[in-house]
């Protein structure tokens, strides 16, 4: 049985994850609030604030065979709408809080023979979407750290990135909590349909995964062909 971490491991694709991963494995929850677990099996809950100060993490003595970071924003507007605060809290808790978290838990990771690190962007940091500037900032410097930290954990930690375009979880409901949003979303795409948190989990898990053994430093865009297709007429 391996032995998995997830931070944001109860609610959207990090839930999801947690559902998959939790059948055949250890997964250890780090969330600021225990929510959708009691169903689940080999779960190990500890309530965690990734924006407070890293000796706050929880201690973990045993080997983890993958991290899961899947904290993140979603904060959209112009840019003259911005503030430096909006910034920050974004690098906060999308980079800040993951590169807290590795560094934590780098020696549990290096403890298992081969282990992976899963971490997150979005589509808006390679395709330039309007209001998105804080949040595409933050996640471009995550894609950033993929690559930086992939080339310097080889060959023992694997670390690859998922850049999903958006998707229907509750961080999302203010973009999709109407028929109209949604249908308006799901015309952007050249697949005529948004993203579910499941689907991502499943990418999680051969991410995780050995058959997914030759594939590191890579960002995977799982966004229904927005950033790469364009359909005529």
């Amino acid at each position: 049985m391996k032995t998995f971490l997830i931070v944001g491991g109860t609610s959207g694709i990090g839930l999801e994850t947690t559902k998959i991963l939790s059948k055949q494995n250890k997964v250890i929850v780090l969330s600021r609030g225990k929510r959708n677990l009691d169903e689940l099996n080999n779960i190990e809950f500890f309530s965690s604030d990734i924006t407070k100060s890293p000796e706050e993490l929880p201690q973990i003595s045993e080997k983890i065979d993958g991290l899961v970071y899947c904290p993140g924003t979603i904060n959209l507007k112009p840019f003259k709408n911005f503030n430096l605060e909006d910034f920050q809290h974004d690098f906060e808790v999308n980079l800040l809080g993951a590169v807290k978290v590795i560094n934590k838990y780098f020696n549990n990771l290096k403890s298992s023979e081969k282990s992976s690190i899963v971490l997150f962007s979005t589509v808006a940091v390679q395709t330039g979407m309007p209001y998105h500037a804080s949040i595409a900032s933050a996640k471009g410097a995550i894609e950033g750290l993929t690559r930086s930290l992939a080339a310097e954990f080889a060959p023992s930690i694997r670390v690859n990135c998922i850049a999903p375009s958006i998707t229907d979880t509750p961080l999302a409901n203010k973009l999709l909590n109407n028929e109209s949003k949604v249908k308006s979303s799901e015309e952007r795409h050249p697949l005529k349909r948004i993203g579910n948190a499941k689907e991502i989990a499943e990418l999680v898990e051969f991410l995780l995964s050995d058959s997914s053994s030759f594939i590191t430093g890579q960002i995977l865009k799982v966004d229904g062909g927005i950033s790469s297709v364009k359909l005529l007429g």
